[in-house]
Formats: structure tokens, sequence, C-alpha cells
């Protein structure tokens, strides 16, 4: 899953706050396997799942809503989510 976001200006205490929140949430997470984030002007975070349903469940959990609904209202000035496959992992 590659979450895509531009911030607002606003409470960045209360957002680093809740995105610690969320990884350690979601690291509890059945299906999930783990994490990687960037950001500068864009940020950009991708966490990997076992398969869908574990993505779905993730999208409905009741903390991860709130978190989303103050993404909403207040963090994000836009965001995107894309959902794809990996096919090959490789590096050095």
């Amino acid at each position: 899953m590659i979450f895509t976001s531009i911030r607002t200006e606003e409470d960045d205490v209360g957002y680093a706050d809740m995105a610690f929140k969320m990884v350690s949430l979601a690291s509890k997470e059945a299906g999930f396997l783990g994490i990687e984030a960037a950001r500068e002007n864009l940020g950009i975070t991708v966490s990997y799942w076992s398969d869908l349903e574990s993505i779905k469940r993730w999208k409905a959990n009741v903390e991860h809503l709130e978190a989303q609904k103050l993404g909403y209202e207040k963090w994000y000035s836009t965001f995107k989510t894309r959902i794809s496959r990996v096919e090959r992992d490789y590096g050095i």
C-alpha cells in the first residue's frame, strides 16, 4: 500500500505522535510485513501486507479510522492511496 501526501502546517506534534502510534498499531495487525517512509514536501509511506484482506482490516481498524479523520480534517492538504502488488524485491 502506497500512501502519498502533502501536509498542512497544522499541529506537527499531534501528527508525529499519531504517525508513531499508527506504525506501532499496524505492526500488531495480522498480515503486516513492514513499512518504509520518507518526507520532505511530499510524504511517501509504503506499507507491506501479506494480502488484500489484511489491508482491508487495517483500513477498517477503529483507531486507524480516527487517524484518517484527523488527516482529512487538519493534517493533509492532499493525499492519495495506491494498492499494488510487489512482484520482485531485490537489492544490495
